[in-house]
């Protein structure tokens, strides 16, 4: 066995270029309201604008199999694939690419997935199907993986500036459902092995109330080397605050430049609609009316040269054309695009989370 850092790997940037992103077709009833029926017309324009950049490979099941070709029959750029999975999230379930910057080699990595947590508080019992999406991607793609198994870690959990420096959350890394064997400083070296890195920030929280033990990649993400934007709210009585807070101090005595993304001004919430168009399984977790999502506009993703910007609408369109705004000058090589995202929220996560690039 080696590892990518033995190798010369290392993970790049997902400002980096890609050669593609892996997206998966939403099906999860206990996920997705209503047969996914209105999540899609959101899925759909995450697909246009990544396939005018890059290629997309968008993994289905043999039940959505046809519904997706006939939706994406105008696209080009795109490839689909029949790969069993539990749930959409691509980022979480599909491989952490690294890449050897002598030779230009891309390869895989396969983690342990348990649906964020496993049986002290994953999300759903059904994993299977997920753990194996990896290797099952590499195998029909032609990578080289490396088997990272038994150590468990989702992509959303770690965002990276290629050049050494890896971001996590204490949240989530140190929940008792993804490595407790194993202590801060083994879960440390075991991310610079894989992922090329010779330093891990570790910050304390991440959103309020997500339920993916508080990844990374919903709080704070690189823009730049050594430049992160971090979500925020001014409004100490908001319990973001506090998170936020704890943050802002270790960035800051990391060295690291931190632009202020605030969060929506109003907070996202379950209706009692939303709720009747779940259908929970045995085991799943369950949402309930009132309950607070975890809405960020941080949750966005890189395509070659855009940045796709989640959009919350209703209450929140000020906050919306705020952070267009915001985004737009922080990245003014990069064209925005605006995505209405509160459908992706009600599956539990957004737009970075259910994306996964592969670089060039």
């Amino acid at each position: 066995m080696t590892t990518p850092r033995n190798d010369g790997f290392r993970m790049p940037a997902e400002f980096a270029p890609h050669s593609g992103t892996i997206m998966i077709f939403p099906e999860r009833s206990g996920s997705w309201p209503y047969g996914a029926e209105p999540a899609l017309p959101s899925f759909l324009q995450i697909w246009k604008a990544i396939t005018q950049d890059e290629k997309l490979y968008l993994l289905v099941s043999r039940k959505t199999r046809q519904k997706a070709e006939i939706l994406c029959k105008d696209l080009k750029n795109i490839e689909i694939l029949e790969i069993a999975q539990n749930d959409a999230w691509a980022r979480d379930t599909a491989p952490t690419f690294v890449r050897n910057p002598e030779s230009g080699e891309v390869r895989g990595i396969d983690w342990n997935f348990n649906a964020w947590g496993g049986t002290v508080d994953g999300l759903y019992a059904d994993w299977q199907d997920d753990n194996a999406l990896a290797g099952e991607f590499c195998r029909k793609t032609g990578f080289s993986v490396y088997d990272a198994k038994p150590f468990v870690l989702e992509g959303g959990s770690v965002h990276t500036d290629g050049q050494g420096t890896v971001l996590t959350t204490e949240a989530c890394l140190l929940s008792a459902g993804r490595n407790p064997e194993l202590s801060k400083e083994q879960i440390t070296e075991t991310l610079c092995e894989y992922l090329g890195a010779e330093r891990v920030i570790w910050l304390p929280r991440g959103i309020y109330n997500d339920e993916t033990n508080e990844h990374v990649d919903n709080i704070c993400a690189f823009i730049r080397p050594g430049e992160v934007v971090l979500a925020w709210t001014d409004d100490r009585n908001d319990p973001q605050y506090a998170l936020s807070q704890a943050c802002l101090e270790v960035l800051e005595k990391e060295k690291i430049l931190v632009h202020k993304l605030p969060v929506p001004d109003v907070p996202v919430c379950i209706t009692e609609h939303d709720l009747q168009g779940y259908v929970f399984e045995a085991g799943e977790d369950t949402r309930e009316t009132g309950e607070r999502l975890a809405a960020s506009y941080v949750n966005f993703y890189f395509t070659n040269h855009a940045v796709l910007l989640p959009q919350f609408g209703g209450e929140n369109i000020r906050s919306d054309r705020n952070a267009v705004r915001l985004m737009t000058e922080l990245c003014p090589d990069r064209k925005i695009i605006p995505i209405p995202a509160r459908e992706l929220l009600l599956g539990g996560g957004n737009i970075h989370c259910l994306t996964q690039q592969i670089p060039l």
